[in-house]
Order: C-alpha cells, then structure tokens, then sequence
C-alpha cells in the first residue's frame, strides 16, 4: 500500500544549462583549504566501493538508468527497493543535522535524499524546476523526505560562486528560495548570471534578508571550506556529473522523472513506518 503523506515535519519545512567538467583543479578547492571531508575519506571510500557496485550490476533498486537527460516515466522495474541494514556506509552520509544551510525537511523523516548539484548544470535546472517542487510538495512537506543539498561546481568560476552563495544564502534561512530563483529559467553557461551583479539580484529575488552579508560571508574560508568538502564527497562517491542523488542511500543519477525517485521513496518509506 503506498505509504500515507500525511505527517508534517519538525523542522526546516520549505516554505514556499551546463556542460563536462573543465580540465585543472578539483571543484571548489581554490578556496577550500583544508576541506573537512578529509576526515570522512575512509567512510567515503567503502560508500564508493558500494556505489560502483550498483553501477557494475545495474540493480534494480537503485533506478541507475542512464545518463543526465531525463527518462520517460515507467523505466523501473519488478523489484522491490529494499532498506539497507542499519550502520551501513551510505546511509551514514545523510547528515541529519538541524542547523544545515543547505537542507529541507524534517531531520527525522524517514528518507533523505541527498542531492548532488552544480547551479550552472542544464540538467540539475531540469530537476529543479520539476521533480524538485513535486518532491518538496508531496514529500518534504508532508514529512516523509528530507533533501541535503551538497554542491558539486564543476562548471569553472561561476558554479563556485554561486555555490558559495548559496551556501551563504542557506545561512540566512533563504537557501531554498535562493535555490529555485537559480534554477528558474535556461541560461547561457557563465552568462553572468552568477557575477556579482547576477548574484545580488538572484539574492534579492529569494529574499535574503541581508543581501551584503551574504556577499561577504560567500568569500569566508568556511564558505570555500563547506563547498570543498561537498566536493570532495562526490568525487570520492566517483560522480563525475551532476545531477546524481542518493536516496537513503540507494544511488539515482541524472535528472529522472518524478515516478522514478517515488518507486524508490515510497517503499523505502513504508519500511521505516514498519520498523
């Protein structure tokens, strides 16, 4: 039976185009000395071991169905998605944390879907202006799903910025609204669009309270340090272009359709309201 939408989160209820990694320096490490995910490497590495596998075997469960563009809908098959055991790897890398900038949801919520994104990615734009709302809508706000956003900007200068920005958006409470007024319309890869200029306007549409504090707190060491170690996430994760997800920890890449993530939320759901 599908699993009911009607709890309300706790916390953090969300209120209301690209192309292949340039050649150089790993993303969002020019201002990411000494990145935390360095800590969490050996975790990381076992989650990327278990990653590959799903990608060796083609599960079922995990819906890796190819590449970025988006799928027609009914491309999974029989099989039941299945919890993985408690004190897995890749379910210690939802963070769960109240005070996360960058997420949504309530931070009990049976399912986290951790999104991996670069703001000047055509195919994380799709996703956003779709299956983004629907999932907010249907599941974020009804407590089921959590979404942690982790910024993986691989599209050179611009991406960084706007990542750090909306990191320091995500301080002020306004990463959502930051998030959907960035992925509100197609645009020309760095058109200007997350220039300063671009950024206070971006910031003003989504109402950050204080559009100053955001410019300045995005050029911070912390702002550099927490998109280095997003980064640095995915690519020991082995992503090599966004979008890519992990929902609960079950890998889901590029920009699928909405029934795709349900046919794996929605089990996954119902296994934590039995348990």
């Amino acid at each position: 039976m599908p699993v009911s939408r009607s709890r309300k989160p706790k916390s953090n209820r969300a209120p209301g185009p690209g192309r292949e990694p340039r050649p150089g320096g790993r993303p969002g490490t020019s201002r990411a000395a000494g990145a935390g995910g360095r800590s969490r490497r050996a975790a990381v590495g076992v989650v990327a071991v278990v990653v590959v596998l799903f990608l060796l075997v083609g599960s079922a469960a995990a819906l890796l169905v190819g590449g970025g563009d988006e799928a027609s809908d009914g491309a999974g098959g029989e099989e039941s998605v299945v919890p993985l055991p408690d004190g897995h790897p890749a379910l210690e890398l939802a963070r769960r944390d109240a005070d996360d900038p960058l997420a949504i949801g309530d931070v009990d919520a049976p399912v986290v879907v951790i999104e991996y994104a670069d703001f000047q990615c055509a195919f994380c734009g799709t996703h956003a202006r779709g299956v983004h709302e629907r999932l907010v809508e249907e599941y974020v706000e009804t407590g089921v799903v959590r979404i942690e956003f982790r910024n993986f900007p691989i599209n050179g200068p611009e991406s960084d910025a706007a990542a750090r920005a909306a990191w320091a958006a995500g301080r002020q409470g306004r990463f959502e609204e930051f998030y959907r007024a960035a992925f509100a319309e197609e645009f020309h890869l760095d058109s200007g669009r997350f220039s300063e200029e671009g950024l206070r306007e971006l910031a003003e549409e989504a109402g950050v309270p204080d559009v100053e504090l955001m410019l300045t707190e995005m050029e911070s060491p912390e702002a550099g340090e927490a998109v280095g170690a997003d980064a640095e996430e995915a690519m020991e994760l082995g992503i090599v272009t966004p979008p890519s997800f992990l929902v609960n920890g079950h890998p889901v890449q590029g920009a699928r359709p909405f029934d795709e993530f349900a046919e794996v939320i929605e089990p996954l759901a119902e296994a934590a309201g039995d348990s």
